[in-house]
């Protein structure tokens, strides 16, 4: 299967879920177009607004990414001194980082890459978005930022408000959501009914928190927990909505960066 639902990620290399990629100060265009678009295409992607949160948090996570611009907060100089101290410390040598920024200096950016060596580059924001988009995918792809994983998924097996209603022999089975990601989710529902495999459900009703969405999917199969819940997995049709798909990436996003804020206090 090229996605399993209810998989715990602790102990699994970078390799196998991919890079965590920290934006940090992006400005508000950054954040609207650029990071946007990446959560669109899978990446896991964060925005952190203090430095000194970060560099902690990376050395929890020491194969990420890092995005940083040397305009915002700070001054050049400053700047160039936390990126070596990130880059030295035996912590945290292993994250990549990168500038984005709007800074046209060419002997800032010539040092940055010459001397610095960042490893993710420089990248200069003009006006052409897109091409600074397709830039930052490419330098994404060459880090191997998603490793062998393809989809973002969000555990929500914590949170009420996330939850399925399906029809089921002339009736409707509500249920909660476990995870999702974009190509499907796992769920437990009520009275753990004994739903045959490839059983093709084609009014799924999925909210999550404020959204209420619609999808058509298929049972692939269910298992049982520790703690004896049946757990179903579902897997989207490809006659999704796009704009389902979208919103779906965004909650994740969201989901993701509420559990990292909480880790960058």
């Amino acid at each position: 299967m090229f996605y399993t639902f209810g998989m715990s990620e602790e102990g699994n290399t970078s390799e196998f879920v991919g890079k965590k990629i920290f934006f940090l100060n992006p400005t508000v265009v950054v954040q609207n177009r650029v990071i946007s678009e990446l959560i669109q295409q899978e990446f896991e992607t964060y925005i952190s607004r203090n430095k000194d949160s970060l560099a902690r948090v990376l050395r929890k996570y020491p194969d990420s990414i890092v995005f940083v611009d040397i305009n915002e907060e700070m001054k050049e100089k400053e700047w160039e001194a936390w990126i070596l101290g990130i880059m030295q410390d035996a912590q945290t040598k292993n994250v990549s980082i990168g500038i984005v920024t709007a800074d046209d200096d060419e002997l800032i950016k010539r040092k940055y890459l010459l001397t610095v060596k960042v490893p993710c580059g420089y990248t200069q924001l003009k006006s052409d978005l897109d091409k600074t988009i397709e830039r930052l995918i490419g330098i994404l792809h060459t880090a191997n930022a998603k490793g062998l994983r393809k989809y973002i998924r969000a555990t929500t097996k914590d949170d009420p408000n996330t939850t399925i209603n399906l029809p089921y022999h002339g009736s409707f089975i509500n249920g909660h959501i476990k995870d999702i990601s974009v190509v499907g989710i796992s769920c437990t529902l009520e009275g753990s009914p004994d739903i045959p495999k490839n059983s093709l459900f084609k009014d799924i009703q999925i909210k999550l928190h404020s959204n209420l969405l619609k999808a058509e999917g298929i049972v692939i199969g269910s298992r049982e927990t520790s703690s004896n819940e049946k757990v179903h997995v579902i897997l989207f049709t490809q006659r999704i909505d796009p704009n389902v798909r979208t919103r779906i990436r965004n909650y994740i996003q969201q989901n993701l960066q509420h559990k990292m804020d909480a880790e960058l206090k």
